[in-house]
């Protein structure tokens, strides 16, 4: 979905409810943007999600809140000026409903990539209409609902009611879309009774008088009608093909090689061409007659995509093709045919002796000639005289380079309308237009990745600034505090030092390089058992591995998880067996003063007595021993850590200390 739905949304919500409860809603479904770009596309889960959200905080129903996002959208495209095209579309909220395949329509030169649903309005009466929906989006029923209740508010004074008939695919509240059991796309079709006044439209298209002039007209014949509009396919109540212009045959015909011509007149429409627009229509005779001002979109089906469909084209034999049963229009188009096979003989021969050369312009070989798809817009209309529907249409086209691709010239397009002056001013401004998107386009796939480079940029910074530095302490220093240290009543600080890595007296570099693939293995193993905010990792200093709990973040269990750790790093390294290898332990409680030092490369530093006899704790262990000061053993022994006393130890600076082995945790 484009950016100018959400936004409508979360202005909307800001309004009604609160900037709180906008951040909350995103909070809860996990929403990262702060605003939304009104031509850049977002999840369609998102509309459902937030509906869902809203619902949770405020108490009101998932469908109460998809109909109230379908009103913000009408209410907020007022702002770009989309009302006066809703306004110019008819006198009466039914002209508005047969026109919004076509506002839809034209609003993709706006939104290229917009996926607009199909709307058909299939019945009409005093009292309000039926409209079918067809989608792929699933859950949005309920959207469409506050939207069409706010049109005819806004636009037309009219108080509408809606309910749903009949729904098939649409799942309330889902967001993947519909469930596939087959191949190919599910549609969601949903049938609506809309109620509301409808008594003025329907007395103007009942009580239409036909002017005394045009009582006494007579019949168009259709030979003069064809000529006059040569893009032009009648059809008889099957949508079989009973007249066709000779521009629509000619271009059939080239197509189509090897065709019989004939076989044009009486085939079902739907043999030949495929229904664009509007989407998943049933192309009936009853259908058809309710969407007289839908505009239709046909795909000429072809079997040549090739260049030696083309050739087959270009080479048939008119000469001896019996055309004695060709109506009018097929033998004006047949002679049109053999006309164009013989003006363009020699440029196909050209074509075909340079189609393996390289272009000297690109460098590369020039592709092959073939023609392009043919597309056909227009409306349908019922002429009572004959009792037909003829689909009165024009190709579409650009420029003049899309116009050789479909095989026509100027020459062949209607020349009392301005699809001739369209195409030369389109051939006129196409290319600057598309290089000036392509150029936007450019921009702003580059400024995309640029936003998500750095963001991952960010990422990878911010996870590396607390690695060196707490997150708490990290945002303080962002907001320019300057008091950066801090000091803690009580901590545990953990020393542990990995024996028999290295032989200091060793000068061969194998042996330096095996000590630090064999360091950074025990150091690995010992962040993997750093579990945060209980312990924090302080640093590394050559052999040795420091960690403290208690700090940055308070922690009165600082004793219990410093011991824990301890007992963990312990089975942790005796596991990767690593040969000769040992580890020692020492660990001391007390207060401490803690900040970060240096600029370049800042640092978490701890300072404070307690940290020096959390050192010598560790320097006087034993290989695989866990070593407690005095006032550690006191704190864990009473909540059933397991110890061993080890008696008196000489500590330098300290004198002899009473220590401790932790032998287990509690049981």
């Amino acid at each position: 979905m484009y950016g100018m739905l959400y936004e409508s949304v979360q202005h909307y919500i800001q309004k009604e409810y609160g900037m709180e409860m906008w951040k909350k809603i995103c909070q809860i479904i996990d929403c990262k943007h702060n605003s939304f770009k009104t031509h850049q596309i977002y999840p369609d889960k998102m509309m459902p999600d937030f509906a869902a959200a809203l619902s949770a905080c405020s108490g009101e129903s998932f469908d109460f809140c998809m109909n109230f996002f379908g009103k913000c959208f009408v209410r907020f495209f007022t702002n770009f000026g989309y009302d006066k095209m809703i306004r110019s579309t008819g006198r009466y909220f039914c002209d508005f409903l047969q026109s919004i395949d076509n506002i839809h329509l034209q609003m993709r030169f706006t939104y290229p990539k917009m996926k607009s649903p199909s709307m058909q309005l299939t019945n009409m009466d005093d009292k309000g209409a039926v409209i079918l929906y067809r989608s792929g989006r699933t859950g949005m029923s309920k959207y469409l609902i506050g939207q069409m209740t706010e049109v005819a508010k806004e636009f037309y004074n009219l108080d509408m009611t809606a309910y749903v008939l009949e729904s098939q695919n649409d799942i309330c509240g889902g967001t993947a879309g519909p469930i596939k059991l087959s191949e190919g796309p599910m549609t969601v079709i949903v049938k609506y009774r809309l109620d509301f006044d409808n008594r003025d439209y329907m007395a103007k298209r009942v009580n239409v008088v036909a002017h005394p002039s045009q009582m006494k007209m007579p019949s168009v014949d259709l030979n003069v009608f064809l000529e006059l509009f040569p893009f032009t396919i009648v059809l008889n109540h099957d949508m079989k093909i009973t007249l066709a212009g000779e521009k629509i045959i000619e271009t059939w015909i080239l197509h189509n090689p090897g065709v019989n011509p004939k076989s044009f007149i009486g085939s079902h429409i739907l043999d030949l061409f495929k229904c664009r627009r509007p989407k998943d229509t049933k192309i009936e005779w009853e259908t058809i007659l309710q969407m007289r001002t839908v505009l239709f979109e046909f795909e000429l089906i072809r079997t040549g995509h090739n260049r030696a469909a083309y050739d087959a084209a270009l080479n048939f034999d008119y000469d001896t093709f019996d055309d004695a049963s060709l109506n009018e229009a097929q033998a004006m188009a047949v002679a049109s045919a053999k006309e164009f096979s013989v003006e363009h003989a020699k440029d196909d021969e050209a074509a075909a002796a340079t189609k393996d050369e390289i272009d000297p312009a690109t460098g590369q070989r020039r592709p092959s000639v073939g023609l392009r798809s043919i597309l056909l817009k227009g409306q349908m209309f019922y002429i009572k005289d004959v009792d037909s529907l003829i689909f009165l249409c024009s190709p579409l086209i650009e420029n003049l380079d899309e116009l050789h691709g479909i095989g026509l010239y100027l020459n062949d397009l209607n020349p009392h309308g301005l699809s001739r002056e369209l195409v030369m001013a389109g051939w006129q401004h196409c290319s600057k237009l598309e290089i000036m998107f392509e150029k936007e386009e450019q921009r702003s796939d580059e400024l995309e990745k640029s936003l998500e480079l750095a963001d991952s940029w960010k990422r990878q910074g911010d996870e590396l600034l607390y690695s060196m530095i707490p997150r708490p302490i990290a945002e303080r220093m962002r907001k320019s505090e300057e008091h950066v240290c801090q000091s803690f009543e009580e901590v545990s600080v953990i020393f542990i030092e990995v024996l028999n890595v290295y032989d200091s007296g060793s000068n061969n570099i194998q042996d330096a390089m095996q000590a630090v693939t064999t360091l950074n293995k025990v150091f690995s193993a010992l962040d993997e058992e750093i579990i945060s905010p209980f312990v924090y990792k302080v640093e590394t200093v050559g052999m040795v591995y420091m960690a403290v709990s208690g700090a940055p973040d308070v922690n009165p269990l600082h004793a219990e998880h410093a011991c824990d750790l301890a007992l963990r790093v312990m089975k942790k390294v005796k596991a990767h067996a690593l040969p000769g290898v040992a580890i020692r332990v020492g660990i001391n409680s007390g207060p401490v003063v803690a900040g970060v030092v240096g600029q370049k490369v800042p640092r978490y530093c701890l300072f404070g007595d307690t940290v020096n006899t959390a050192s010598r704790m560790e320097s006087s262990s034993d290989p695989w021993k866990i070593q407690l000061s005095n006032y550690t053993a006191t704190k864990v022994r009473k909540i059933g850590y397991k110890l061993e006393l080890r008696g008196l130890v000489k500590v330098k600076g300290k004198g002899e200390m009473e220590t401790f082995w932790l032998l287990e945790g509690p049981e």
